[in-house]
């Protein structure tokens, strides 16, 4: 039987793992989406050029599964990115049917003049944090996700009892 670290005779919602996480994300998303309304690109655009820099999703389907968008939108998106001269499309040549995205150099400069922004964003908001708690935090976080992959893939293994 799992640990027992939330009890349903006193359980209140905003102090769950999921309310938190997604309070924390909403607070860090509206004060960087308001970084970007100055700038050439959209927060979101530039998410999809750092996972492209980074080598996280190479086609219109791996984005859309890694940042969890429908393919239309994504592929929406893709042709403004590829219309301002930011992403390439090129065929594969062992398997025609794929299309993979690079970035362009100009997609690249791009991504990276804007990096600075977000590092200054992420570092304001967690100025009161050391450099230890970030890391634990960090490795918290990244424990958690393997945790909920492991259940969503296993849900079985995943079921308690009554």
């Amino acid at each position: 039987m799992p640990k027992q670290h939330y009890l349903q005779k006193n359980f209140r919602p905003r102090d769950s793992i999921g309310y938190l996480l997604k309070h924390a994300f909403s607070a860090m998303s509206d004060c960087i989406h308001g970084k970007f309304l100055t700038q050439r690109c959209s927060f979101q655009q530039w998410i999809v050029l750092m996972h492209l820099r980074d080598g996280m999703a190479l086609t219109v389907a791996d984005l859309s599964r890694e940042l969890r968008h429908d393919s239309g939108a994504m592929t929406r998106a893709i042709d403004q990115l590829e219309a301002r001269g930011w992403i390439a499309r090129q065929r594969n040549r062992e398997d025609r049917r794929v299309v993979e995205l690079s970035l362009t150099p100009e997609g690249d400069a791009v991504a990276e003049s804007l990096i600075p922004l977000v590092v200054g964003t992420l570092n304001a908001a967690l100025e009161d944090f050391s450099r230890e708690e970030v890391q634990l935090l960090q490795g918290m976080l990244k424990r958690l996700a393997a945790r909920l992959k492991e259940m969503e893939s296993a849900p079985e293994a995943a079921k308690q009892e009554p």
